[in-house]
């Protein structure tokens, strides 16, 4: 029976993962899941995983946070030696996260195959670090899965053979249908709010917004201009603003938690997925510089305001709810402005979002690896 180790690291790679591993479940390999560490916060790591049903790591290799090349270098020295005891056919990497390309590294160079789950989306932008994770990982990948039929186009132009490639569709949007029926009550979440009325009774609804990008919140003039127009924004649309740890880290060494500081902004701690599932289907906007939200609020039919100059995600620009605005602030104000007068995109579900991609990969990976198998005997 071949042996897949799957690799998780990160938040964003928990809703990616949980759907795959049931569907893996239900063939003959032997599945391990390895956990980097590379989110560490221990209560929110259980959290996610109860919320997903995401078994628990059968290795957590407990990385921790670093700068990119020191935490990608201790996931590479950890999972070597997880590599040479556990033997795989293959392993299962997911996403663009440093854990991604390191263990993605590690198994090409000792000859395991890989697998990359949302393989060929491009941003074009190599200023983001996450972009030369995506470009490296294809490069190495055995076994590339596309949520998107544009991303063929993108792996051809960087020579990779069309034979190692497979359109599944979108394994977030698996996650989220699952977890629809369960999402947490807008009300239950924004009870933290200084004055939940504010949210539940404003005849616009309210906005959700996240940020955590480097050019949004490493720069304390980019960041301290989003604040205030984020600020005005809220007079017309109050808005629920769950704080990425590094987002409110910057915020606080650039002293301005102040701009934050009314009753219409209301600051949640990183959320549970449930909570933030909730948020986002009763939302009237969301802002955000997140992948994952801008492919979410196009499943939701949710207004997506995409707070950077470029997406790797485009199909929710052409055939979804998102428009990108930028970080400049006459659009971002514009943009919000046709939401509330016109009510914004309602794009449409793109194809293949019908919550059965992790049973595709699940099949072809067991098919592959088993035919495999028998080739080498």
């Amino acid at each position: 029976m071949p042996k897949l180790l799957c690799v998780v690291g990160a938040r964003p790679n928990f809703m990616k993962i949980a759907p795959i591993m049931a569907a893996l479940r239900r063939t003959a390999l032997d599945t391990r899941l390895v956990h980097t560490g590379q989110h560490y916060d221990v209560a929110m790591n259980q959290r996610f995983f109860q919320q997903l049903g995401i078994p628990n790591p059968d290795i957590d290799l407990e990385v921790g946070s670093a700068s990119h090349a020191v935490q990608t270098a201790e996931i590479m020295k950890r999972f070597e030696p997880v590599l040479d005891a556990e033997q795989p056919a293959a392993i299962l990497v997911v996403g663009d996260v440093n854990s991604t390309i390191a263990c993605a590294l590690v198994a090409a160079k000792k000859g395991v195959k890989v697998v990359h789950v949302e393989a060929g989306l491009r941003s074009f932008d190599r200023a983001m670090p996450e972009e030369i994770n995506r470009v490296l990982t294809d490069q190495l990948s055995d076994r590339l899965f596309t949520t998107e039929r544009d991303a063929l186009d993108n792996l051809l132009r960087e020579g990779i053979d069309p034979a190692r490639v497979h359109f599944v569709g979108n394994v977030m949007i698996d996650t989220l249908r699952a977890c629809l029926p369960r999402a947490i009550p807008p009300a239950q979440t924004l009870a933290a709010a200084p004055d939940p009325a504010v949210f539940l009774d404003s005849p616009n609804g309210y906005g959700i917004v996240t940020l955590h990008r480097p050019s949004n919140v490493d720069d304390p003039a980019v960041l301290e201009r989003l604040l205030c127009v984020l600020g005005e924004i809220s007079v017309d649309l109050p808005l629920a603003f769950p704080l990425h740890p590094r987002t409110r880290s910057m915020i606080d060494q650039a002293g301005l938690s102040a701009l934050l500081d009314h009753p219409r902004f209301c600051r949640l701690p990183p959320l549970g997925y449930l909570e933030m599932l909730g948020l986002m289907q009763g939302a009237r906007l969301a802002l955000t510089d997140s992948g994952g939200v801008q492919e979410e609020t196009t499943a939701l039919g949710v207004p997506c305001l995409t707070l950077r100059e470029n997406t790797e995600r485009p199909i929710t620009v052409t055939e979804g709810t998102n428009t990108i605005v930028g970080a400049d602030p006459e659009r971002i104000r514009c943009a919000v402005h046709e939401v509330l007068t016109q009510g914004g995109k309602a794009g449409r579900i793109p194809e293949y979002w019908d919550g059965r991609a992790a049973e595709r990969i699940a099949t072809a990976l067991a098919d592959w690896l088993i035919q495999e198998e028998k080739t080498e005997c």
